[in-house]
């Protein structure tokens, strides 16, 4: 999954940034970009300028105009209404100076006349909404959001947002004024998975940290933050049952860092701030390989029971549990008991990739040992596509099992064989969706083993096409991850996510049939002042027509 390389360091960044490759985001467009034709961030925008593009938009009429007698409107009784308006308020209050008072409503109106303000209603009965679909409608003096569920709610608010002039991101009060376009989005997404991965084994990122990139995810519809939480070079989650793996294995990263690891009480923390705007945890604990650490920890994981020393480089595949030892099933079994307890989401990430020396039949006895584990918990698994063609899938009386495709190329035929029995794949591609892959071949982050992958090729894909044998109709969704061996904190992690993160998140929600590179730019280019606004590096890539 990941090769090795020689991190470029922080002085090669600045001479970049001075040489234009990665201008700072306040500066004109790089070298081969054009100015954007868009109107300027303060001007009345389109419904289509969103990010993930609607599946339907009708525009119409008048913008609306929001002030400081705007009231939001929730539906009475409902907490997901409630729990939506709280987030809309507060995405909404630095930048307007509004103190927009929350009030229950029965309904948005009748007739011609609907309240006005901005209203979040919840519809159950309505089965075109889904899980997730939501319906935003923009007139007169009204803006009214309708769903059938929290987590469309939250959708709506964000597409709200981003209607909203750039400058709402802003954390102080801005002029306006604040103008919605009119019309109507009737909206849902094409695939129910959309993950971003992030990894802090190799590079420990704190509570903070993740929390931020939380919100940069949920402002795009991502709904689920995979973590990946342990490696060779740091386990960071606490295991009550197994104290030593945090006591010893989370005080290395990767080039010898202090490392550092989430209390149950931090990952509650992280589970509940995901929660609350959509997005849902899916721990990883990487396994029967990428486990130096826990070996480190615990001499009786290893065959010959010797403890090796901590790791702290980048080379991969060299580790192992010791798939005879009874030992290993009860840590794993002690280790997936209390993440399910920790983890309100359906996963559980079980890893199972370069296992490089663990046999074929070794690795299979591990596996079958371990997806039991997993349902005994009553999470799903999920692992890496190495693991997938051993699980036997609901069409033999088995439970439901995700594989994570990412090596590029054809898939084993048990991979496919594993879909036929009815699991399901979500789809990561090296080559386009791993987001730590260098822009350019001199770009000073990131490793080039996959390729090197620029904004476009992040975008220019279509998972249900992408590989032989893996349609449509056994895609749970896509994923883009973020490897840490040579990104140091959420600065680094953000100018590899940005600008690409925005291309996976549409190719996961908007409709295939949308999808166009050309007016795609355009609408990106309009996010760049509102990462800026907000704090968030991104690389100023020349494919893109940044605003001056």
């Amino acid at each position: 999954m990941r090769a090795p390389t020689t991190r470029a360091g922080r002085g090669a960044l600045a001479a970049l940034l001075l040489a234009g490759l990665a201008a700072p985001a306040a500066a004109a467009p790089a070298t081969g970009a054009t100015a954007s034709s868009r109107p300027p961030s303060g001007a009345v925008g389109s419904l289509s300028d969103v990010i993930p593009l609607p599946a339907s938009v009708e525009p119409s009429g008048r913008p609306v105009v929001l002030g400081p007698g705007t009231v939001v409107r929730v539906q009475s009784g409902s907490d997901a209404a409630a729990a939506a308006a709280e987030e809309l308020v507060e995405l909404l209050g630095p930048a307007t100076g509004y103190r927009l008072p929350v009030v229950p409503t029965d309904g948005a109106g009748t007739g011609a006349r609907p309240l006005a303000g901005i209203s979040l209603l919840v519809d159950e009965e309505d089965p075109a909404l889904g899980d997730e679909g939501y319906v935003l409608e923009a007139s007169g003096r009204s803006v009214v959001l309708r769903a059938g569920t929290r987590e469309g709610l939250l959708h709506a608010v964000q597409t709200l947002r981003q209607l909203l002039p750039a400058a709402v991101e802003a954390d102080e009060v801005q002029p306006g004024p604040w103008l919605v376009p009119g019309g109507r989005i009737e909206d849902s997404p094409r695939f129910a998975y959309r993950g971003a991965m992030l990894d802090v084994a190799r590079h420990f990122m704190t509570v903070e940290e993740v929390k931020t990139y939380v919100d940069s995810l949920a402002a795009y519809k991502i709904n689920h933050l995979h973590l990946h939480l342990s490696d060779d070079q740091g386990w960071r989650i606490e295991i009550k049952s197994w104290p030593r793996l945090t006591e010893l294995g989370s005080t290395t990263e990767v080039g010898g860092g202090p490392g550092g690891f989430y209390t149950q009480e931090d990952y509650a923390e992280i589970v509940a701030h995901a929660s609350a705007r959509g997005v849902v945890v899916v721990p990883e604990i990487d396994m029967p390989g990428h486990t130096n650490a826990a070996l480190h920890s615990y001499p009786e994981l290893n065959c010959d029971g010797v403890a090796p020393p901590p790791y702290t480089g980048i080379e991969v595949g060299f580790s192992t549990l010791c798939v005879e030892e009874e030992v290993t099933y009860e840590f794993v079994g002690d280790v997936l008991r209390e993440l399910a307890a920790l983890t309100p989401g359906q996963y559980l990430h079980v890893g199972g990739d370069e296992a490089h020396v663990t046999t074929e039949e070794q690795y299979a006895q591990f596996m079958c040992r371990v997806l039991p584990l997993v349902e005994a918990t009553g999470k799903t698994a999920v692992g890496w596509q190495e693991y997938l063609p051993l699980a036997p899938g609901p069409a033999e009386g088995g439970p439901l099992a995700v594989g994570q495709y990412w090596i590029p190329g054809t898939p084993e035929e048990g991979m496919v064989e594993s879909l036929a029995r009815g699991n399901r794949v979500i789809m990561s591609p090296a080559d386009h969706a791993y987001l730590d892959m260098k822009y350019t071949a001199d770009f000073p982050l990131g490793l080039a083993w996959a390729g090197l992958t620029g904004v476009e090729d992040s975008f220019a894909w279509d998972p249900a096409t992408y590989a032989p044998g893996i349609g449509e109709d056994v895609v749970l969704g896509v994923e883009a991850p973020i490897w840490t061996e040579t990104l140091e904190d959420l600065d680094d992690v953000e100018t590899m996510a940005f600008p690409r993160m925005p291309g996976i998140a549409e190719i996961g929600w908007s409709p295939q049939e949308t999808h166009d590179w050309a007016t795609y730019r355009e609408r990106l280019a309009l996010q760049g002042p509102r990462w800026e606004l907000r704090g968030v590096d991104y690389f100023r890539s020349p494919e893109v027509p940044w605003q001056e």
